[in-house]
């Protein structure tokens, strides 16, 4: 960044890839001059911000660009030859520092309305003044108003921006009022976490400038007064008459008519209008969905639109959030600028006028949730099977959609088979994922039982995971799956002879003895050697494994665990212990599961009592593989030599002509040296 002189004396740093060595240069002489104040101006306009660290390294407001420049401080001035502001103003009264700080205007309308010599007197006053561009911003009848009538209305209007005792930034507290010098009527203080702080939403431009008989801060607009609160400004906005009814219809009335301080996103006539109507009368007679309609639309804290530099989560009063943000002049919802009207200041918080109804989750049929969703796909299937009456009812169902990716393969014709599969995607409760625990019990539509499997960093049901958080709606709860689930249909022995893959494991089971063990309730992974893998052995060695009951028995139980793995709960690796004792290790690589480093033909053959995993290979226990040098066992000291060796083709200062031929030797005569 550079620095670059502008014609008001101000001092800004713009940024240039060629200019960085100057950066520590430029800040050491503006920041750190005595009286010096940072500012970020909107590139293209005539807004600033008198900046904090927070909003500094943003770089932006309101998707803008911003440039930092440095400018004295407020009541101080340049000496030249000198670093920074090292001058302190004299003070002057309030009149006269009003046209110091950019507000002739307030300056002249004083004169006009016989404020000037109340402001020149002796006394302790705190005045926010408008800018010179607020006052030009007033709509042309209303500022006619004010100034055809002086003596009464621009009077009362600037004394309404005024109170009576001296009040600096460090008093402007968060959520408190200050009473006015016009007939005491309140002055709504807020104090953001960003540095912000506005007066009636009027954003303070140039705070604290002292003077002899008070302190002047420099707003953005002219305030105008405020006797009304949320629940009046509701009652006699025209545009607001469907919302009026709503209100009323929820009993939401007390509320916002109560000391506090919110904002209301107020839902005009229009948007109401956008809703379906059927929607529309279904949320409007039901009490609970209503209320939570409304308390949607309600912030637990008054937020202004000039606080807003930002995006900014706002937790509403039902619960949920909503990001509050701006581009440009615009304020946005959720990233849409749906903001019709801002900053209509109530006596207990602000109210925006929105031009777009915001649904809350908890007020959406499960239709209307899937149909929002990753899941259309699947909301469709359902519609097909003849089950729509089911995601648009008031039943306590779970619904357990695939995400739309589980169909990129194609798209599954809904016949009685699908019919009765997608039944089995529906609970028969509203549940919420944080409450299920391991070995949950969850009985469906179609009369099935589904398991709940919790992982280390994820949750499942039967061999689908749930991919992303809950919705939660009126009467039902949409879990997004990362595919289709397959109840159980047997127990693992039913589902290996079913199964003509899996014959000769079957024989083999039978010969060793562990049918009964793999009929009863368990919780058993099964990676299961196929026909294939078993003529992939050798004729001998298959045949001594057979003949041999001991051995076959142990070589079947490393196939075995007794805990219930599904595919989607194996990450990176998972060591399982298995019912011979050695470790077996589960892993992925692109996306694909592997056993042992040997990838699985079929994953999540669910059954009543495990899972089984199909393998093209017959595992080995640690003591039944052969050793990887079949003649000898290795020689510990030929092994560190042959390690030294390895060394020494790196680091050419050790391959020594001695210690090649006493590698040589050994090699011929292991043992010795």
């Amino acid at each position: 960044r550079v620095p670059s002189t502008q014609q008001d004396g101000t001092v800004s740093l713009q940024h240039s890839a060629a200019a960085k060595s100057l950066q520590y240069f430029v800040l050491s002489v503006f920041i750190y001059s005595p009286n010096v104040c940072a500012v970020q101006k909107l590139i293209g306009t005539n807004r600033k911000y008198f900046t904090n660290c927070k909003q500094w390294y943003q770089r932006k407001i309101c998707g803008k660009s911003t440039v930092i420049s440095y400018e004295c401080c407020p009541g101080y001035e340049k000496v030249p030859g000198e670093k920074g502001c090292p001058a302190a103003l004299p003070l002057s009264n309030i009149y006269e520092t009003l046209g110091l700080v950019g507000s002739s205007t307030t300056q002249l309308y004083s004169d006009r309305s016989n404020l000037r010599p109340e402001i020149e007197a002796p006394g302790s006053f705190t005045i926010f003044a408008p800018s010179n561009l607020a006052w030009a911003s007033l709509p042309a009848e209303t500022l006619d108003s004010l100034v055809s009538n002086v003596n009464i209305e621009l009077l009362n209007a600037l004394r309404y921006h005024m109170v009576n005792r001296r009040v600096l930034t460090d008093d402007l507290k968060h959520g408190t009022s200050l009473p006015s010098m016009y007939q005491n009527l309140s002055l709504q203080i807020h104090h953001y976490p960003n540095g912000i702080v506005t007066v009636n939403c009027a954003r303070l431009l140039k705070a604290d400038h002292q003077a002899t008989n008070g302190v002047v801060h420099l707003i953005d607009k002219v305030i105008a007064t405020t006797t009304n609160n949320i629940q009046q400004i509701v009652e006699i906005e025209e545009s607001l008459e469907t919302l009026r009814a709503a209100v009323a219809a929820s009993g939401l009335n007390n509320l916002l008519e109560s000391n506090g301080q919110f904002t209301l996103l107020a839902p005009t006539n229009e948007a109401f209008e956008k809703i379906p109507q059927e929607t529309l009368n279904r949320i409007l007679g039901d009490p609970e969905a209503l209320r939570d309609l409304l308390n949607h639309h309600i912030l637990k804290s008054a937020m202004c639109a000039e606080a807003i530099i930002a995006g900014l989560a706002m937790e509403t009063l039902e619960g949920t959030t909503l990001e509050v943000g701006c581009s440009g002049e615009e304020l946005t919802l959720n990233g849409r600028p749906i903001i019709a009207n801002k900053d209509v200041v109530a006596t207990n918080g602000v109210v925006h006028f929105v031009n777009e109804l915001l649904i809350p989750d908890a007020a959406k049929t499960l239709f209307e949730l899937g149909q929002e969703s990753e899941v259309t796909t699947s909301i469709d299937l359902f519609r097909q099977a003849g089950l729509s009456s089911h995601l648009t009812g008031n039943e306590r169902l779970t619904l357990l959609a695939p995400v739309n990716t589980a169909f990129k393969d194609g798209i599954p014709r809904v016949d009685n088979n699908m019919k009765n599969l997608l039944r089995d995607h529906i609970v028969k409760d509203q549940l919420s994922s944080k409450y299920l625990y391991h070995g949950q019990k969850l009985e469906t539509l179609g009369g099935k039982e589904l398991r709940v499997f919790v992982y280390r960093n994820t949750l499942c049901i039967e061999n689908s995971c749930i991919a992303a958080h809950d919705k939660r709606g009126r009467f039902g709860t949409l879990f997004i799956m990362e595919k289709m689930l397959t109840p159980p249909m047997g127990t693992v022995m039913d589902m290996l002879k079913a199964d003509n893959r899996f014959s000769t494991l079957v024989a083999a089971i039978q010969s060793a003895g562990l049918t009964e063990t793999l009929n009863r309730p368990g919780t058993f992974t099964v990676f299961a050697p196929t026909n294939e893998a078993f003529r992939a052995m050798p004729r001998g060695e298959l045949n001594k494994l057979m003949g041999n009951a001991k051995e076959l028995s142990s070589v079947l139980k490393y196939h075995i665990t007794d805990e219930i793995l599904v595919s989607g709960a194996v990450g990176a690796l998972v060591r399982m212990k298995s019912m011979q004792g050695d470790k077996l290790e589960v892993s992925t690589k692109k996306d694909v599961i592997q056993i042992n480093k040997e990838p699985v033909a079929e994953s999540d053959i669910m059954a009543t009592n495990g899972v089984i995993y199909a393998v093209n290979s017959v595992l080995q226990p640690q003591a039944s593989r052969p050793q990887e040098r079949g003649d000898e066992p290795a020689d510990p000291a030929l092994e560190i030599f042959k390690q030294a060796s390895a060394l020494s083709k790196v680091n050419k200062n050790l391959a020594c002509p001695w210690f090649s031929r006493l590698l040589a030797k050994m090699k011929g005569n292991p043992g010795t040296i």
